[in-house]
């Protein structure tokens, strides 16, 4: 007679209240069959605007629309049971207009019964993310390396090796805390 392990699964406040004892896996998945496979081992599945150039051929993020991350938050969400869904916000849908954010923010949660949404910034997007928050729309933050504001190849640079752009990582996602999302994305660089 065998012993079947059931893990429970994560919430929203279990990660914003740091009520977990390792450390947790998140990875990107874009369609139904990767969901399914990384469901197995993660605690956080995020449908990522990076689809764009992983899956479209886009030479960026900036061309991805609400429509297509909400037709891949469908496809993943199908792969899903256990692990927290987050699905990026496109360039265009939150960073202008906090009611847009919200507006988008619902439509997109509704249409792909995900459990969040990822946006990206710290200081410039501090009201907006405080706005979903406060209208009980949970958000995992980005700071570091922001692919939706790079223009041309040569933006993809190394975040973070030099004092300055460290320090403004570091005020980023304080802000990105302080306005209430329950976890942050950092991409950068600790090697100089």
């Amino acid at each position: 007679m065998g012993v079947t392990f059931v893990k429970k699964k994560l919430t929203i406040n279990n990660i914003k209240f740091k009520k977990f004892k390792k450390p947790l896996v998140c990875l990107t998945a874009y369609t139904t069959p990767m969901a399914e496979i990384l469901d197995k081992y993660c605690d956080v599945i995020l449908v990522g605007d990076s689809l764009g150039m992983v899956l479209h051929g886009l030479k960026s993020t900036r061309d991805v629309t609400l429509d297509m991350m909400i037709m891949h938050g469908k496809a993943v969400r199908r792969g899903v049971s256990k692990s927290l869904l987050v699905v990026d916000m496109p360039i265009g849908t939150y960073e202008k207009n906090p009611k847009l954010a919200l507006k988008n923010a619902k439509k997109l949660i509704k249409e792909t019964k995900c459990d969040a949404v990822k946006v990206e910034g710290g200081v410039k997007v501090y009201k907006t993310i405080k706005y979903l928050v406060n209208n009980n729309i949970p958000v995992m933050g980005h700071v570091g390396l922001l692919p939706q504001s790079v223009r041309k190849k040569s933006d993809y640079r190394v975040k973070g090796k030099d004092y300055l752009s460290f320090n403004q990582i570091i005020k980023d996602s304080i802000f990105v805390e302080k306005a209430g999302a329950f976890s942050v994305v950092v991409n950068v660089s600790l090697k100089n």
